[in-house]
């Protein structure tokens, strides 16, 4: 789903804040970054929480699509989409509670600064769109339902030639 995808840019976009100031991907590295950096903490925050699916952010309305669908097709599909979100939610809050909270003893952290005005022109419409789809995700709903309805016209077609394939006598 498109409002996914902007959940996932921003996150990447925050990674990429971090790895810009520090040159690391180590998670080992950050610890206590919500003392240097409280904004960024923030904008973090709200990226992971729509990324894991919160009520009222894009994710939500991504993942709950996603899971209806599964449900009516196949329950155990469901139960074990289910699970993997869930998983994914523990890792995503796992990891902003090591990056943000502990003890701040990396001595490059100790100078880091928080986020530029210029990052925060760049974050602030991902928070809004993100909120925004949560609670109205017609417009992505809209733009996406004719190719949903080929797409799903042409399963029921395939499935209907399938049938009649297993129907037929053998030659």
């Amino acid at each position: 789903m498109l409002s996914h995808g902007i959940v996932s840019a921003a996150l990447f976009l925050c990674v990429g804040v971090l790895y810009d100031r520090l040159h690391t991907h180590e998670i080992s590295v950050f610890s206590g970054l919500v003392n240097r950096m409280p904004l960024y903490a923030f904008f973090f925050m709200v990226f992971t929480l729509a990324n894991v699916g919160l009520p009222g952010t894009s994710g939500f309305v991504g993942e709950f699509l996603t899971l209806m669908g599964a449900f009516e097709v196949n329950t155990w599909v469901a139960v074990f989409a289910t699970t993997g979100i869930i998983l994914s939610a523990g890792y995503a809050l796992w990891l902003y509670r090591r990056i943000f909270f502990g003890i701040l003893d990396e001595p490059a952290l100790k100078h880091i600064k928080d986020l530029s005005l210029r990052e925060v022109a760049v974050m602030t419409p991902l928070i809004i769109i993100t909120i925004y789809f949560g609670f109205h995700p017609g417009p992505v709903l809209d733009v996406s339902a004719v190719s949903v309805e080929a797409l799903m016209a042409n399963f029921k077609a395939g499935l209907a030639v399938a049938e009649q394939a297993q129907l037929a006598p053998a030659p």
